[in-house]
């Protein structure tokens, strides 16, 4: 299953939630970087780690599927062999 496919497949409730917890991280992160008053440099720091958090957690949940929609090979790596 390539990563349009993953991308486009049915997203378990579970990952939907922290799918939508991500958003908000990234979010706020990117709030507080931008924000128009001058900021302590620690809370730049946490306000650009909140971002790229948030923006890794929202892409890895939306990439996941649950196990009855990837296809199982016969070497049992979860992909084919097989060309389509």
């Amino acid at each position: 299953m390539n990563i349009l496919k993953r991308a486009k497949a049915p997203t378990p409730k579970f990952f939907k939630v922290l799918r939508n917890i991500g958003l908000v991280l990234a979010a706020v992160g990117g709030t507080i970087l931008t924000a128009p008053i001058a900021l302590p440099i620690v809370v730049g720091t946490i306000g650009g780690y909140l971002a790229v958090a948030g923006g890794v957690l929202t892409a890895v949940s939306q990439i996941t599927t649950s196990n009855e929609d990837v296809p199982i090979s016969s070497n049992g790596m979860g992909a084919s062999n097989t060309k389509v």
